[in-house]
């Protein structure tokens, strides 16, 4: 077994997509990098950018897909398989329109909830038993604006809270390596105030 571990941020590439909701993976993974002095290169796979170092006594790379969203699962079946990397130490940050923004959903499994990014990580993978990290980012007023809530940028009340939010997101994924999947989830997985 392995004892490598895998962190996922989705998001689209470009800087057109940089800071909307569907992004939000990918910040908390950059942000993640950047607290460890990791640094992204395209040096070991081709369809993602990744960063590889020590967090918490732990070998793990941090992978951002370079592919759409809807593609993810293509990068980190091309690094689980070079890498050799077990299924219980991969975490996929994702963002999520049913939880509020600003709340955090830890677990070990689970449907891809109409989310394309995990359909698309099943759907390589063979599987759904991989951890992830949902990130609330609300949801639209009504169901033809959900596109375009998700690649809309954040309103100008969430951003006064993105940088919290990013920080806790990063410091769950931290808890997950160096203390385990539940508790990471005891920390983490609780209601805001505002629910």
């Amino acid at each position: 077994m392995s004892e490598t571990y895998l962190i996922v941020g989705l998001g689209n590439p470009g800087k057109d997509y940089e800071y909307t909701r569907h992004n939000l993976g990918f910040l908390v993974v950059a942000h993640l990098a950047k607290q460890n002095k990791l640094k992204f290169s395209a040096n070991i796979i081709r369809q993602g950018l990744t960063a590889h170092g020590n967090i918490f006594g732990k070998d793990v790379y941090l992978l951002l897909p370079s592919t759409y969203v809807n593609h993810s699962g293509r990068a980190i079946k091309e690094l689980t398989a070079k890498q050799g990397i077990d299924l219980d130490k991969i975490l996929v940050v994702s963002d999520d329109i049913s939880l509020n923004f600003g709340q955090l959903r830890l677990r070990s499994g689970g449907s891809a909830g109409g989310h394309n990014g995990l359909t698309s990580i099943v759907e390589h993978l063979k599987t759904k038993d991989f951890n992830r990290l949902r990130l609330g980012i609300g949801l639209a007023k009504r169901k033809a604006d959900v596109v375009d809530y998700v690649l809309g940028e954040f309103s100008r009340e969430e951003k006064k809270k993105l940088g919290d939010f990013i920080q806790e997101a990063s410091e769950c994924c931290e808890a997950w390596l160096g203390q385990g999947l539940g508790i990471a989830m005891n920390q983490f997985n609780r209601r805001k105030d505002d629910e």
